[in-house]
């Protein structure tokens, strides 16, 4: 079987906002990638996706098998959605969840109307836009987090994004409407422990060990939450920005098994294919409320959770990216044949 690879690549630009290119993944992610994939026996092509007309061009001259995506899009609202959308109207079978599921992850306040119309905690919410004269709606109590509403890793939030009072609020929705150009998601912050849950489906529906993150050790920084400075530069303790990963985490049975029920329905709630990884805030009642949900989760086997999580499960890398490709090839009813395996099928069986 012969893979491509689909990815969007962390570039070097000093015109673009620090945060322009988070979301991107690494050079030496998608070569990990692309080794695992290698040596489970599969042919392997890397392919950037920059522009859907390349993209286009690049499938129709080379003929794959399946994809394994990990493209982040061109920068719309929808980026997430191109690829998928591409590889459907191509008919290419590929990796991970559908155009729509992405869609509907990225725009957290669609996200979050969906969690609420299937009973899943969510903190309240609030959209902002340019309109004059916005009012605060008077059921939310501070403090509040303000969010750029179609961005990921950590874009546009930091230490002055929690907000305690209406002078600070309408300031930070100010930044998000001019730094960003999108509405801003203004919404409850939760006191308590973040944790981040992992979904995988291998023929059948996994929730991993919850991970836990302890920002105690971030008082330097100040940034006791996931914002982008911490995912940016995680680990860097001159920063106080080392946070401490429990895994699993230090959560009493019953209340773990709230976490992870939570996680499978809102995974389910946005129909999300292969693998996702679920964010949330448990509450110091323990009500395990959901963030958001992420169907492209970071794949660097070093520093991103899902990896990590997965390890605590005993699942190594390379057998975390057989999964996938496994569960995908299973959904389009293909078998993930191998190099090995095919030459073998066109010769009649081993010599």
């Amino acid at each position: 079987m012969k893979i491509a690879l689909c990815c969007s690549v962390k570039k070097k630009d000093s015109d673009k906002p620090p945060d322009h290119f988070s979301e991107f993944d690494s050079e030496e992610t998608v070569l990990s990638i692309a080794s695992a994939i290698k040596s489970l026996g599969y042919e392997v092509v890397i392919v950037e996706a920059n522009e859907s007309r390349n993209l286009i061009n690049f499938f129709q001259n080379n003929p794959v098998d399946l994809v394994f995506n990990i493209a982040e899009g061109s920068g719309s609202r929808f980026r997430e959605s191109e690829v998928p959308a591409l590889l459907d109207y191509l008919n290419i079978p590929y990796t991970g969840s559908n155009f729509l599921s992405l869609a509907l992850a990225l725009n957290k306040a669609m996200a979050k109307k969906i969690f609420k119309c299937e009973g899943i905690p969510t903190p309240k919410f609030q959209i902002f836009d340019n309109s004059p004269n916005p009012k605060l709606d008077p059921d939310l109590r501070f403090p509040l987090i303000v969010k750029p509403n179609y961005e990921g890793s950590g874009k546009g939030i930091s230490v002055s994004s929690v907000v305690r009072d209406e002078g600070e609020l309408y300031r930070q929705i100010g930044d998000v409407l001019s730094g960003y150009r999108q509405e801003a998601l203004v919404e409850e912050f939760i006191e308590g422990k973040e944790l981040t849950v992992g979904i995988l489906e291998n023929g059948k529906t996994q929730v991993l060990p919850i991970l836990e993150i302890d920002f105690s050790t971030c008082k330097k920084s100040g940034e006791y939450f996931y914002s982008w400075k911490v995912k940016e530069f995680q680990g860097n303790e001159e920063l106080g920005l080392a946070p401490v990963f429990y895994c699993p985490a230090r959560l009493p049975d019953a209340v773990a098994d709230k976490v992870k029920e939570t996680a499978l329905k809102a995974h389910r709630a946005l129909g999300c294919f292969d693998i996702s990884r679920v964010d949330i805030r448990l509450s110091q009642d323990n009500i395990p409320y959901v963030l958001e949900v992420n169907p492209l989760p970071g794949l660097d086997p070093k520093e991103s959770n899902f990896p990590k999580i997965s390890r605590a499960q005993g699942i190594e890398y390379k057998d975390l990216v057989k999964s996938i490709i496994d569960n995908a090839a299973r959904r389009y009813g293909m078998h993930p044949y191998t190099k090995a395996e095919y030459a073998q099928l066109r010769t009649g069986g081993p010599n």
